[in-house]
């Protein structure tokens, strides 16, 4: 596989016990067109950053799962965006299962707009850690990995909907919002990052596949 799309990252398990990983410099890449047909044979992780929201609504602290008024809101065009990213998925005939989501509300409402017909799961160990303590980020942390790593039997791939601070205490990555992440899951805390898709990518990617869609510009 060549090198410049794809990057073998070792995440070793102590971040279970709270060590912090070994600094380096990430190089996110752009999925290729091709890198589309691998997904549909299943075996991957989507790793998808909630829509655009509103930064002058921020998270209160503490926030409360159960109020949506404490949490930052997804806006009009971060549904657009996930609308967007669920239909060219359809259209590419992506296979999907499980889906699990954040118990935020921005990431609930962005699952929502992508998946509306499909069921999905509420992991609450996928929430925002930007504002927790270190001691709170451990489990937080650790559950991401796992979910990253761990083995996804072809067929279909792991779809989760979560933040970008998460990824971040991984890979030091953080993407921009409404953009869908593609790793390998190798086992035994390991994964392997294949390229990201950000919400301008999908006209040139369905197109690249014969998929253009008329109404775009």
């Amino acid at each position: 596989m060549n090198n410049k799309h794809s990057k073998l990252l070792l995440v070793f398990v102590f971040l279970i016990a709270g060590i912090n990983l070994p600094a380096f410099a990430f190089e996110p890449q752009r999925a290729a067109p091709e890198l589309l047909d691998q997904l549909k044979t299943g075996g991957y992780v989507l790793y998808i950053r909630h829509g655009h929201t509103d930064s002058s609504i921020p998270d209160q602290v503490p926030v409360s799962l159960d109020d949506c008024a404490t949490q930052r809101p997804l806006t009009a065009k971060g549904h657009q965006q996930m609308q967007q990213l669920g239909q060219a998925l359809t259209r590419l005939q992506l296979p999907l299962d499980p889906i699990i989501s954040s118990p935020f509300c921005r990431t609930l409402d962005s699952t929502e707009a992508a998946f509306p017909t499909t069921g999905y799961q509420v992991e609450e160990l996928l929430m925002y850690t930007a504002a927790l303590t270190s001691e709170e980020k451990e489990p937080v942390i650790a559950r991401t990995l796992g979910l990253i790593s761990k083995p996804q039997p072809e067929g279909s791939n792991r779809a989760l909907v979560a933040h970008a601070p998460n990824l971040a205490e991984l890979i030091d990555y953080f993407p921009p919002e409404g953009s869908l992440v593609i790793f390998k899951p190798l086992g035994d805390g390991n994964f392997q990052y294949l390229g990201s898709i950000y919400p301008d990518d999908w006209p040139r990617l369905l197109k690249a596949k014969g998929l253009a869609d008329d109404n775009q510009p």
